[in-house]
């Protein structure tokens, strides 16, 4: 069975930075592909970055490139997402997502077979 628990969410300002992490535990010792998406207030979940189970590829949202920075300690599925120059509308809920692979990165959801509960994040004006 696979965990995914996401860390890190909280209040910020507009401007601010927040790091997110995420990890992905199994029995198994599989390498896990990873990703964040976001369900803003109202919105529907969208892709925001994912990183490939080596690390060495990476995606990100054309509304968060630039700003949002994601990286992975391989060795231990653990992902993090570095959050910088906040803007309100990235509040929203945060989701990690996993699945078992080493060289690819997925942007979308249905490609993740292990999810998280979600951290809020707040960003005020």
């Amino acid at each position: 069975q696979v965990q995914v628990l996401e860390s890190g969410g909280g209040l910020a300002q507009a401007g601010g930075s927040l790091r997110l992490s995420c990890a992905a535990s199994d029995r198994m010792g599989f390498i896990y592909s990873m990703a964040w998406f976001r369900r803003g207030p109202g919105k529907e979940r969208e892709f925001v970055a994912a990183i490939s189970g080596n690390g060495a590829s990476a995606y990100y949202a054309e509304s968060v490139e630039g700003r949002f920075f994601i990286s992975k300690d391989g060795a231990k599925n653990t992902m993090y997402l570095e959050m910088n120059a906040l803007k309100p509308e990235d509040t929203a809920v945060y989701l990690c997502a996993a699945d078992p692979g080493v060289w690819a990165a997925f942007t979308s959801a249905d490609k993740y077979g292990y999810w998280g509960q979600g951290t809020q994040v707040t960003v005020s004006s």
